[in-house]
């Protein structure tokens, strides 16, 4: 994916976290915002990439766009 000019309004540092901490490090942030906040993760957990997108499924959150860069992935959720 190209790179994204969405502006996050907090970012959660997941990096080196085991599954599934990255997607409870995520929950722990969006619970802090506001509706209509963007949170940014970073993750370098391959199962972050499933378990997020279910998650803000199930939430009613929105998963706006996942970036993969060379050694971690950018999440961006918009809290609803």
């Amino acid at each position: 994916m190209a790179e994204t000019d969405i502006e996050p309004t907090a970012t959660v540092d997941a990096r080196g976290a085991a599954c599934p901490g990255p997607l409870m490090d995520l929950i722990g942030k969006i619970r802090d915002v506001e509706s209509g906040d963007v949170v940014r993760l970073l993750s370098d957990n391959e199962q972050s990439l499933t378990d997020v997108s279910e998650w803000a499924e199930e939430a009613g959150n929105e998963l706006l766009a996942v970036e993969e860069l060379e050694d971690h992935y950018e999440f961006y959720v918009e809290k609803a």
